[in-house]
């Protein structure tokens, strides 16, 4: 009994060194990878972890080694100090020697050491793997410890706000308005002020991305829910916002029916599940909100009904919309605050949007995601195309590209970016045609290749995909995304009008 238990709590807790946590969105602080490795090679043999002896072999072997990539745990806020008692103790001094072995390999000069730890804040708030935070013993541990990280070519986390400065804010701290960038908001002012919007030069100044100040206007014109014509906007909102509203009192009372339990049990599940790290998704308006835009898109859709992997695609619209009328970051906001018709638009206008992209993926989601599918056969193909190395080697290791892509297809790469990154990126993505459903394939090569010699350094099944459903994007801001932007749309350019490139 001892035993299970000790098993159970060491497949859902994130907080001990070398978890085997599936990574729920880029919002959690990635696993070291390499702690993580040394840990499960030393101690695959002992009853702690529930590993085989052997590497897994196979997708299913993996799938049940680790808990399920949907499932948060409901026993997530138990007490740590009387779960962690359960554990074997020479597991936990196993692996604390283990990482100060690491750190003593580091052979880091002193003068250097002590150049790094004065560059420290004085409070030393970094973000933290989930072993760091178990083994740190004292504020002058947990700093040096990060000063040795520093050394080492891992990038200094220091705490990004997840949803904060969306828009203009990188991560290396630039400043928020450079001329430059005055220049391009006082272009989309020229452009949204005048009679009819230009909606081709719209896309075109939208491509390097979209300035706070005006994305929600943009994103409503690009999305295809505002006319061009600025005298029509006003009349539009208001008649597809009672319509929205017309749905509710038509449709929303139904979910206690027989026949919708299913899906709203479901929807009821996922959205606590949405961005959980962020207190501004876990309030209950918040999540009555998303369950009202949720369901009444399923029932209008039965084709494909309700999927898991939905709710996610609300929550960038909701965060733009409610912007609009938030000046200080919305990452903490009492959204209570607002006015109930401020509340109305912002839920109208996510779910209009929201239904507007799914229009053109909608076959990702229907029986059997056919959509899915297909593009992650063709990342296949063109991963064999331009980067045959690693194409290979996860051939070698017997990966398959479904096992890690389906997530990126399923979700738009929402789960492995932190948000406000995937603000940015659907800038792009609404300005491209079929940005979504085409170009969303190349931005996908593009992050895979983008870790290619972490990739290529794995040399197991495990380790393959611990670090495909890992990846340390949570410092990622804005430069991140334009790099990865520009290499896909490299891509698009080399191989969207060259089908035989995909082949041999």
């Amino acid at each position: 009994m001892a035993a299970e238990s000790s098993r159970q709590f060491w497949k859902r807790s994130a907080k001990l060194p070398g978890s085997i946590q599936p990574v729920y969105g880029a919002q959690h602080p990635p696993l070291d990878p390499r702690l993580t490795k040394n840990f499960i090679k030393e101690h695959s043999k002992g009853n702690a972890l529930p590993l085989k002896n052997k590497k897994a072999s196979s997708f299913h072997e993996f799938a049940r080694n680790t808990s399920d990539a949907w499932d948060i745990g409901d026993d997530e806020d138990e007490d740590f100090s009387s779960s962690f008692q359960t554990l074997n103790s020479k597991v936990a001094k196993a692996t604390a020697a283990q990482v100060l072995e690491n750190h003593s390999k580091l052979r880091v000069k002193p003068e250097r050491a002590q150049s790094a730890l004065s560059e420290m804040p004085a409070n030393c708030k970094v973000i933290k793997s989930s072993s760091e935070a178990q083994l740190s013993r004292s504020p002058e541990d947990a700093c040096m410890r990060n000063a040795l990280h520093k050394q080492q070519s891992l990038p200094l986390r220091p705490i990004i706000p997840l949803v904060a400065r969306i828009s203009d804010q990188n991560a290396s701290g630039a400043p928020p308005m450079t001329v430059r960038e005055k220049t391009r908001l006082e272009k989309f002012r020229q452009l949204l002020s005048s009679h009819n919007t230009d909606l081709d030069e719209l896309r075109k100044c939208s491509w390097p991305g979209v300035p706070r100040e005006v994305r929600p206007v943009t994103w409503r014109l690009l999305s295809g829910y505002l006319p061009a014509n600025k005298e029509r906007r006003k009349l539009t909102l208001q008649r597809k916002r009672e319509e929205y509203f017309g749905f509710i009192e038509q449709y929303y009372d139904s979910r206690n029916e027989e026949h919708h339990q299913d899906t709203y049990r479901q929807i009821h599940i996922d959205i606590p599940r949405t961005n959980p790290l962020i207190p501004l998704f876990q309030q209950p308006l918040v999540q009555e909100i998303f369950e009202r835009i949720l369901f009444i898109w399923a029932i209008r859709h039965p084709a494909s009904g309700y999927v898991q992997g939905i709710n996610d695609l609300v929550t960038p619209f909701f965060v733009v919309f409610l912007s609009e009328h938030v000046e200080e970051d919305v990452e903490n906001f009492d959204v209570r605050t607002l006015s109930q018709d401020v509340l109305r638009s912002i839920e109208a206008d996510s779910f209009w949007c929201m239904s507007k992209l799914l229009d053109g993926i909608q076959d990702n989601y229907t029986f059997a995601q056919p959509g899915i599918q297909k593009k992650v056969k063709a990342l296949e193909e063109l991963v064999s195309r331009i980067d045959e190395q690693v194409h290979n080697h996860f051939r070698k290791y017997e990966v398959e590209y479904l096992q890690f892509a389906f997530r990126w297809m399923n979700n738009l790469l929402m789960r492995e970016l932190p948000l406000r990154c995937t603000i940015r990126l659907w800038d792009t993505y609404q300005s491209e045609p079929e940005g979504f459903s085409h170009f969303h394939l190349y931005v996908c090569a593009a992050f895979l290749i983008k870790w290619r010699k972490e990739i290529l350094d794995e040399e197991d099944f495990q380790g393959l995909l611990m670090l495909l459903q890992n990846l340390p994007t949570i410092h990622w801001g804005n430069e991140e995304i334009g790099l990865l932007l520009a290499e896909a749309y490299r891509l698009k350019y080399m191989f969207a009008d060259a089908p035989n490139h995909y082949r041999r």
